[in-house]
């Protein structure tokens, strides 16, 4: 190497680790002691009461001006289009932040359909993920995301156990990921239920505080038996989710990961962090090895002078290699 000797690259390499690693751990820790805000909005999702009329898609689509749909809202057609041999559903995309996809449950019976958006979960897997801090967790609840900091790394595409975000290849020198915000700006922050829940006209959605909406969900449950599956999705599921579902089918029959388990993302990187602050005492120490050895092979050290001529010789040997 020209001007800097490989012991020094490499000195220089452990320093900056170790900074890194510091930056990324605080901020790691930070998110994973984070549950929701207690009074953060919510959404309660009916699935038994949808009809698959696609309203809350053309809400969603004037609400945030965004491109007109390949097929018109009115179009059905959409509920038969399948992708990857028909195994995966519509999901939402650049242009689209929320889609209603239909489901044919096991052993007969009418169709049910699922509204899939953006959950807003109470700890963010793609908040966690980000490095750049380009997503918040407002206190109204919502997941927002400001493109202006993202650099377009697509962490928080992978990090997502919902498979969500999806990314804008419209432009390469403007990337940006797209997503459901809760209608944050033009409503959620000004008291009002976003547009899709608004336009309902099955009453399949409600909004309110997250807190009353499990509420109203377990006395849905509990006056009428039968009608639904005795379970919430989304109320523990990854920590808690600020939409949450009601269904009469089993949840992994309309396309729900039931095996999501209820500790967030966060939690399961958790004893690995944990090591971190050894790690961090760990460096230190090596570094200062490194800079001795490196010392005494330079011919620095305080051995004798012939030990001392030796490790210099053998020194420049090994930089000129």
């Amino acid at each position: 190497m020209s001007g800097i000797s490989r012991r020094r690259f490499l000195a220089g390499s452990i320093a900056g680790c170790a900074a890194t690693t510091l930056c990324g751990t605080q901020k790691a820790l930070a998110a994973g002691s984070f549950t929701g805000y207690p009074e953060g909005m919510g959404v309660l999702v009916d699935l038994t009461r949808c009809i698959g009329c696609r309203s809350c898609e053309a809400a969603c689509n004037k609400e945030q001006n965004l491109p007109a749909p390949a097929k018109p809202f009115d179009d059905m057609s959409v509920f038969d289009e399948r992708f990857h041999g028909g195994t995966q559903m519509r999901r939402p995309d650049e242009n689209a932040y929320t889609v209603v996809n239909r489901y044919e449950p096991e052993g007969g019976g009418k169709p049910v359909y699922r509204k899939v958006q953006c959950n807003h979960c109470n700890e963010p897997a793609c908040l966690t993920s980000c490095f750049v801090n380009a997503y918040t967790k407002t206190q109204e609840g919502a997941v927002v995301y400001n493109p202006k900091i993202c650099v377009g790394c697509r962490n928080c595409m992978i990090a997502c156990p919902f498979n969500i975000p999806g990314y804008s290849y419209s432009s390469a020198f403007n990337p940006v990921v797209k997503k459901c915000i809760f209608c944050h700006e033009t409503r959620l922050k000004n008291g009002r239920p976003p547009a899709c829940v608004e336009i309902c006209p099955q009453q399949a959605l409600t909004f309110g505080k997250r807190k009353d909406m499990i509420k109203i969900a377990h006395q849905r449950i509990l006056n009428e038996p039968g009608r639904y599956v005795d379970h919430l999705y989304g109320e523990k599921e990854l920590g808690g989710t600020g939409w949450m579902y009601l269904s009469s089918v089993a949840f992994e029959q309309v396309g729900f990961d039931t095996t999501t388990g209820n500790e967030p993302i966060i939690a399961n990187v958790k004893d690995f962090l944990g090591t971190v602050p050894m790690v961090l005492a760990i460096w230190p120490a090596l570094f200062t090895g490194f800079h001795l050895l490196a010392k005494r092979k330079d011919g620095h050290g305080h051995d004798d002078d012939h030990a001392g001529d030796h490790s210099a010789a053998h020194g420049e040997e090994e930089d000129k290699s």
